[in-house]
């Protein structure tokens, strides 16, 4: 009856006998329902919530009546207090021809979580947004570093034809000015591919950001860890990483640099995390959070966009490039802020996880 593909479904099945007691339930149910299949495989499903919009009796009913029931808008609240709202189809499951007449028909219950689906909307909106972004920057970008090779190598020509040395101050200042946007245009650019990627310890990169941020961070700014020992080794271009989270820790340090405050980097490691309609088994998350002002709303939906910067005088690439080196590793960056509390959550899958098995099996 279970299906051996219902594993890689993104819509939580669950399998109720006619007591309401779970008999089978796949790995996205596992996530929406916060808990393990060891544990909760014959439990009464009722008893996982302190909470129900749904009535027991309703199910009752579709297994007494062999119809099937449906809603689009039921919420359960765990008793952890976490809510969860979800939409559900619930279709009786016949006895099979010729099994015994004791047998009682189950249920069979489709479940798909509806503020993830407004998740995954929301995130791919988001994802067209940057991408829409960076081509227009990087179409911008190229007009302007070709006219700046001319004009650098201009300025070459002629500070070798005069003959003052105060002259040449001028020509000197325009190779200077010319160098600085061509370096500016190159972090536009970013780059398309990462260093070779190897299996790292997060915390020690994490690690060598404090120790960099410190060096220029007021006094007043505190620096706290959180992080998981239970996280594995990512497979990652350590370079990139680090300089990802450095841009966000920076970033925390200038919002705390006028009061100071206290900057928080924890580590979890998530199961059955779907990113970008994509689920992982496992997925890292580093967290850089900060008690300053908070994010301006007027800045949250662009703030990720290159050349938008909450800072005067930003050029506004810190968190572009920490977008595009996470994205690279078929990550996402989530932006939590209000007055008093801004999180940065870098969420980094752990893509290898299937072909590192395969080959120590091998």
């Amino acid at each position: 009856m279970v299906q051996p593909d219902w594993d890689q479904l993104l819509t939580g099945i669950v399998q109720l006998d006619a007591h309401l007691h779970i008999r089978y339930m796949n790995a996205a149910a596992e996530a929406m329902l916060d808990g393990s299949r060891k544990r909760l495989l014959g439990a009464p499903f009722f008893s996982l919530f302190s909470f129900s919009s749904l009535e027991p009796d309703v199910l009752r009913h579709a297994l007494r009546d062999v119809q099937s029931v449906s809603d689009s808008d039921v919420t359960w609240i765990f008793h952890d207090g976490q809510r969860v709202t979800v939409e559900f189809i619930a279709q009786p499951l016949l006895p099979k021809h010729g099994a015994a007449q004791s047998a009682t028909p189950q249920l069979l219950l489709e479940l798909r979580q509806v503020d993830q689906i407004r998740r995954i909307n929301q995130e791919n909106a988001q994802q067209l947004q940057l991408q829409a972004a960076h081509s227009m920057v990087r179409g911008l970008a190229h007009e302007i570093k070709n006219p700046l090779g001319g004009l650098r190598g201009a300025a070459q020509l002629l500070a070798s034809e005069l003959p003052d040395d105060g002259l040449r101050d001028y020509t000197d200042l325009i190779m200077q000015q010319a160098d600085r946007l061509r370096n500016l245009v190159d972090r536009m650019l970013g780059s398309h591919e990462l260093p070779q990627r190897a299996r790292t310890n997060v915390h020690e990169v994490i690690e060598r950001v404090i120790a960099v941020a410190q060096l220029s961070a007021s006094a007043k700014i505190t620096f706290e860890r959180d992080y998981d020992p239970s996280l594995p080794e990512l497979t990652m271009a350590a370079d990139a990483i680090e300089q990802a989270i450095l841009n966000v820790v920076i970033n925390a340090c200038d919002a705390l640099a006028s009061g100071g405050g206290v900057i928080s980097l924890r580590t979890r490691v998530l199961h059955q995390q779907t990113l970008y309609g994509q689920r992982y088994r496992q997925c890292a998350v580093i967290e850089v959070q900060d008690n300053g002002p908070g994010v301006p709303d007027a800045l949250k939906e662009t703030l990720f966009y290159p050349m938008v910067s909450g800072r005067a005088g930003g050029t506004g690439l810190g968190l572009a490039i920490t977008q595009n080196v996470v994205h690279q590793h078929a990550g996402k960056v989530e932006l939590l802020s209000e007055p008093g509390q801004t999180r940065f959550l870098l969420y980094l899958p752990y893509i290898e996880t299937r072909q590192q098995n395969q080959s120590d099996e091998v």
